[in-house]
């Protein structure tokens, strides 16, 4: 008797995962509810309390078992780390920089750790092509 309750809340649920920008959690209770609706509407639901307890049961295990892989394959196509798209950039010599030494230079109006990752030494006041991204150290090369 209850088979179609348990129907209309995981629309419910579904419907509400649709709609909010959530991190798939409501998803796997939803799906929960139609999979006991589902049980209960073929009679083999049993009674309302081992419903719940099969509502609970799946949720929870669906909800530990598929969502890391439902969020990392949603999540695969977003763009790298902005600070990544220094690569290419120009930057001006804050300091007289031999190879593979450390100093500054200007770029986007901040100051950055540069490393000379050219085999010639570097003049102040140059511009230079970052040439890799390391944590916050630009690795450049001398145009």
């Amino acid at each position: 008797m209850y088979w179609w309750l348990w129907l209309v809340l995981g629309l419910i649920f579904v419907g509400l995962e649709v709609l909010t920008p959530g991190g798939f959690y409501v998803l796997f209770f939803g799906i929960g509810a139609l999979v006991v609706g589902s049980l209960a509407g073929f009679g083999w639901g049993g009674p309302i309390w081992l419903q719940v307890l099969l509502f609970s049961a799946i949720s929870l295990l669906s909800l530990l078992c598929f969502r890391p892989h439902l969020v990392r394959a949603t999540r695969s196509k977003e763009r790298p780390d902005p600070i990544d798209t220094l690569e290419g950039e120009t930057a001006l010599l804050v300091d007289d920089l031999p190879p593979d030494a450390v100093g500054r230079a200007e770029l986007r109006g901040t100051t950055w750790t540069v490393r000379n990752g050219d085999q010639r030494p570097l003049v102040r006041g140059q511009r230079c092509r970052v040439s890799r991204v390391d944590g916050l150290t630009l690795w450049i090369r001398g145009e």
